[in-house]
């Protein structure tokens, strides 16, 4: 089963916190959780649309988290790159707010994250080799580039699977590589999963990434230490930049 069933939805409610938190009334939860996949959409067309200029394209936005409340739909964005989805003095950040209250009719309040190492989260490994296939770039060189600098994070393992016309072949396969340990049963194992589409001249080319970020009980176990220290590790500059909605 672990084969068949996406990783983070296996831990979610378990091990994994889910990623949209609200409460409402039965009449009003499918309005509300279609309106949260359309926000999610948005987002991801609305850091991508200077990809020609690879601009907003490198914002590398790996996930996107929705809180409501009563007054205020929350927005949290994880981007390794967070300069570029608040853009100069804020205004990017600002244009974003202004378009999605726009779109869903509701105060927006956004939020947004720096990711602080991009090379073990599974999204924003799976965009960045969509993004080199997108540019011909030999799919095999891709995928080993990509192992390598996932497992020189500090990551236990990773596993890149490939779906397509690979090569500009006329018969679409698959393609699979791998390094260290994935266990996808395991609960306890922190396995982080991603899903990416490169779009070549010969189709669509699919990418999922799984890539093991270690153990849950072992990360437990170093946030006790560091709190039993009085000691918190050191976040690099800029984390946690916020940009709220305008007044």
């Amino acid at each position: 089963m672990g084969q068949k069933v996406r990783p983070t939805g296996f831990r979610i409610g378990i091990m994994e916190p889910w990623r949209s938190r609200w409460y409402c009334d039965k009449r009003e939860f499918a309005n509300l959780l279609v309106e949260d996949q359309k926000i999610r959409e948005f987002v991801k067309k609305f850091t991508s649309r200077g990809s020609g200029k690879g601009e907003a394209s490198k914002a590398g936005i790996a996930r996107i988290d929705i809180e409501r409340t009563r007054d205020e739909v929350k927005v949290i964005l994880y981007a390794a790159r967070p300069g570029v989805v608040i853009g100069r003095d804020g205004k990017t950040a600002e244009e974003l707010t202004h378009a999605l209250e726009k779109l869903t009719g509701r105060k927006i309040n956004l939020k947004i994250n720096e990711l602080s190492r991009p090379q073990l989260n599974a999204q924003f490994v799976a965009e960045e080799i969509a993004e080199q296939l997108s540019k011909r770039a030999s799919f095999r060189r891709t995928m080993k580039k990509a192992i390598d600098e996932t497992m020189e994070a500090g990551a236990q393992g990773i596993r890149v699977q490939l779906s397509g016309r690979l090569g500009g072949a006329e018969m679409a396969r698959q393609e699979t590589a791998s390094a260290g340990r994935i266990p996808l049963q395991t609960l306890r194992a922190i396995i982080d999963y991603g899903f990416a589409e490169a779009k070549t001249a010969q189709g669509h080319i699919g990418i999922k990434v799984w890539i093991n970020q270690g153990d849950y009980l072992s990360k437990e176990s170093e946030d006790a230490a560091h709190a039993k220290a009085r000691k918190v590790p050191k976040k690099p500059a800029g984390a946690g930049a916020r940009a709220g909605s305008p007044g």
